[in-house]
């Protein structure tokens, strides 16, 4: 059963930096496009970023959500078979537990990993 892991969230002062990682075990991640989504207290998950894949119709193309723009990088390993999320500037509203997935949009998604849980304060 295909199921992602997140990992490298923690505890960070606001306008610190963290780098998460995704990855699935025997799932070339390159092929696919990959979406990081967020789940904060007393809100609905959310879409952060997403990857498309190089060698689909949207050619690689990368989307952030607005709040993240200009703070948030998206990025593929594929030597690792990794998608990274690199977090500058935090805020204290980025704070939540962070997800990985094989589909740009939430309501694709059927089973959710454990996610890794980032918490933005001072």
């Amino acid at each position: 059963q295909l199921q992602f892991v997140e990992s490298g969230g923690g505890l960070v002062q606001p306008g610190g930096s963290l780098r998460l990682s995704c990855t699935a075990s025997g799932f070339p991640l390159e092929n696919y496009a990959i979406g990081w989504f967020r789940l904060a207290p007393e809100k609905e998950r959310e879409g952060v970023a997403c990857i498309s894949s190089s060698d689909g119709s949207d050619n690689g193309r990368i989307t952030y959500t607005d709040s993240v723009k200009g703070r948030f990088t998206i990025s593929r390993d594929n030597a690792k078979n990794m998608v990274n999320l690199q977090m500058n500037s935090l805020k204290p509203e980025d704070t939540g537990v962070y997800y990985c997935a094989a589909s740009c949009y939430k309501d694709y998604v059927i089973t959710w990993g454990h996610g890794t849980l980032v918490t933005v304060s001072s």
